[in-house]
């Protein structure tokens, strides 16, 4: 399952309330989430990302709070891969369960710059620069979570388990 993506490019410690601020979690819709995600972050965001783009950060992306919000927001928002240095433990889970898929790379984020495209490939980890045909590597995505992405998240995945 591999895909081609444009770079957002965000820092460090990138929080759950700068993914989606608190003001919006008034609503599960996430439709309403991805038109604030990213918004305390870059203001513009919201209105420039793209279907199929990625997230490019440092370390410790979805730290703060515990929201199932951030990684819907995200997704809903059309961000078809987040890379990072690495994830905030709970973060890292909540993204699976809603079917966002993630990777762990701490090289990406000094060597790609906003507006790249990468291709992304979640079997190997592999993740080719456009620009030079340099190669990241990023920690493979195991069968499994392929698995949960694939159906949606973990709720679809027990859905077609259970043949519902």
């Amino acid at each position: 399952m591999e895909f081609k993506g444009k770079i957002w490019k965000f820092g460090d410690n990138i929080n759950t309330d700068e993914i989606i601020p608190a003001r919006y979690l008034n609503t599960s819709d996430p439709e309403e989430l991805a038109r604030h995600c990213m918004e305390d972050a870059d203001p513009e965001f919201p209105g420039k990302v793209q279907p199929g783009d990625i997230i490019i950060a440092g370390a410790n992306f979805g730290c703060g709070s515990s929201r199932e919000h951030a990684p819907i927001a995200l997704k809903a928002a059309g961000v078809a891969c987040v890379i990072a240095g690495s994830f905030a433990r709970i973060f890292y889970r909540n993204a699976f369960n809603m079917g966002l898929l993630i990777l762990e790379c701490p090289e990406a984020c000094a060597a790609l710059e906003e507006g790249d495209t990468v291709q992304v490939s979640p079997d190997t980890g592999s993740i080719t620069i456009e620009k030079n045909g340099s190669v990241l590597q990023a920690q493979a995505v195991p069968p499994f979570m392929q698995n949960l992405i694939a159906e949606g998240g973990l709720m679809g995945y027990v859905k077609k388990k259970a043949g519902l």
